[in-house]
């Protein structure tokens, strides 16, 4: 999870759906993501993020969208890429019945342990 759901996140999305692909694991997981505002809902991804994804061979289809009640229902893991963005995803679960996600730095799981990815955007 991200902003605005054009940069960083769907960037993550494609990458892990592709990994996941590749390792033929894709029945096993269901991979999203949105943005904790609705600046960008509808909107393709940012074309600096479309380019860095086929320079890598990555494609994607993704929509920007906004994070719902839903999702914290849904998903077992809700990851964001920054301290505002993991402020905003626990403020918002705390006003959701029967959260189930773990909210978390993505960074967390870089074995290098660079917690924050910063926003490329500007």
């Amino acid at each position: 999870v991200s902003i605005g759901n054009i940069c960083r996140s769907p960037i993550a999305e494609a990458v892990f759906r592709k990994l996941v692909t590749d390792e033929k694991l894709d029945s096993k997981w269901m991979t999203d993501s949105a943005a904790v505002s609705d600046w960008n809902v509808g909107r393709s991804p940012d074309a600096r993020a479309l380019s860095c994804l086929r320079n890598h061979g990555i494609e994607t289809a993704h929509k920007a969208r906004q994070i719902t009640k839903e999702d914290f229902q849904t998903f077992d893991y809700i990851l964001c890429m920054d301290e505002s963005n993991l402020r905003d995803l626990k403020r918002k679960s705390n006003q959701v019945k029967d959260c189930k996600a773990k909210i978390e730095l993505l960074g967390s799981y870089d074995p290098q342990k660079q917690l924050i990815i910063e926003d490329p955007y500007y």
